[in-house]
């Protein structure tokens, strides 16, 4: 798997790109410890790190403290392991059978959802003279993968019995931990805590618990218990708009381009697909060589503005899989001047936050649908306050 299709330097000359300010990563990853105290720290980096980079953004996060790493699927795991990266992975997607050689190959920690998947996993680790690292996925109410929780005790028995199974740890996964109403996710919590009573109530040890995501770390601290699983936190962006921001975060995306031509629209005149847009007056737009092929949304066409001189400028017109327009009014721009679409210019900024308010989606969703064919360019910038 490749990070990055335009990795390559020599050919790495597009104008757009997406920056990655790692002493920003280094600074949440910093608060989010102070937050949790001694709890481990998975940081979750599935879907491209969020679109900030698999493999780059991994190794930063563990030299910046964290423990450990969680992905979504196998292939990221293995991208990681390919890479020289030896921390643990926790590939916290369901499996099928005939993946389960290539974790073993590959020293990736396995999610068991079922008594069936757990001696599934076991019988291919007695036959491959290895022992698989498991966690036990609880469902307390998300309803995706794992053994709900009323039965959790079968497949804690289960693992028990198992010959060839390391138990590394039990987890469970909110589904509002965000939310100003705590109902849900106090509930979860109940329901978690409530079967892990199997362990002291059998005279067994307590294996390694986890269920706070970026959410419950923020304003559910009694969830934090022996490991955290921060997510989009890490990258500077909260969870969701109302949540309790008891962490202060920097936000770590930036996504810039470039102005690749100009031309003056005349009163009348209507451009890009559709014809969504006609020039009320005569005005000068400029074309930006992004799209939504590259994960600028289509639903972006205006509404969304960007930050030509640090200054705010519409976004005019259908955005192509590959271009867009912007309308500039009286003002001038020049071929190769710096377009920000995420991120700050002067005294003006465009967030994350901002674009999903336009789409009617999630900060979650801007984020990883950055097209992998945007070039990834990571750095540190001088000063950046403390």
């Amino acid at each position: 798997m490749m990070e990055n299709i335009f990795s390559d330097g020599s050919i790495a000359l597009r104008p757009t790109v997406i920056e990655v300010d790692l002493s920003a990563l280094r600074y949440n990853l910093a608060r989010i410890r102070e937050r949790v105290g001694d709890a481990r720290i998975m940081a979750t980096v599935k879907a491209n790190a969020y679109g900030h980079g698999l493999v780059r953004t991994a190794k930063e996060l563990l030299r910046s403290g964290a423990d450990e790493l969680g992905v979504a699927f196998l292939e990221e795991g293995i991208a990681l392991r390919r890479a020289g990266v030896t921390a643990p992975i926790l590939v916290l997607g369901g499996i099928i059978g005939n993946q389960i050689t290539h974790f073993l190959e590959y020293d990736l920690q396995i999610t068991a959802s079922s008594v069936f998947k757990l001696r599934q996993i076991d019988e291919t680790a007695a036959a491959m003279g290895r022992r698989a690292r498991v966690h036990i996925k609880i469902d307390t109410g998300m309803g995706r993968i794992g053994i709900r929780h009323e039965n959790a005790t079968r497949l804690f028995e289960a693992t028990g019995e198992a010959k060839h199974v390391d138990l590394c740890g039990v987890y469970s996964h909110f589904a509002s931990s965000h939310d100003p109403d705590t109902r849900v996710t106090e509930q979860q919590l109940k329901r978690f805590i409530e079967a892990l009573e199997y362990f002291p109530a059998n005279g067994l040890p307590m294996p390694m618990r986890h269920i706070a995501n970026s959410g419950a770390i923020l304003q559910h601290p009694d969830a934090i218990l022996d490991m955290v699983r921060p997510g989009i936190m890490c990258y500077g962006v909260y969870p969701g708009p109302k949540v309790e921001k008891t962490v202060p975060l920097r936000p770590v995306l930036s996504m810039k381009t470039r102005v690749v031509f100009f031309k003056v629209v005349l009163a009348g005149a209507a451009i890009g697909y559709d014809h969504t847009w006609t020039a009320p007056e005569d005005t000068r737009v400029v074309t930006l060589p992004v799209g939504y092929g590259d994960g600028y949304a289509r639903s972006l066409s205006n509404r969304a503005s960007v930050l030509i001189n640090g200054r705010r400028y519409p976004v005019v017109g259908r955005i192509s899989m590959d271009q867009c327009m912007v309308d500039i009014g009286s003002d001038s721009a020049y071929n190769g001047d710096e377009v920000v679409l995420i991120g700050r210019q002067g005294e003006e900024s465009i967030t994350v936050e901002e674009l999903a308010d336009y789409c009617g989606t999630i900060p979650y969703e801007i984020l990883t649908m950055i097209n992998t064919r945007v070039p990834r360019k990571y750095c540190v910038p001088a000063v950046h306050g403390s």
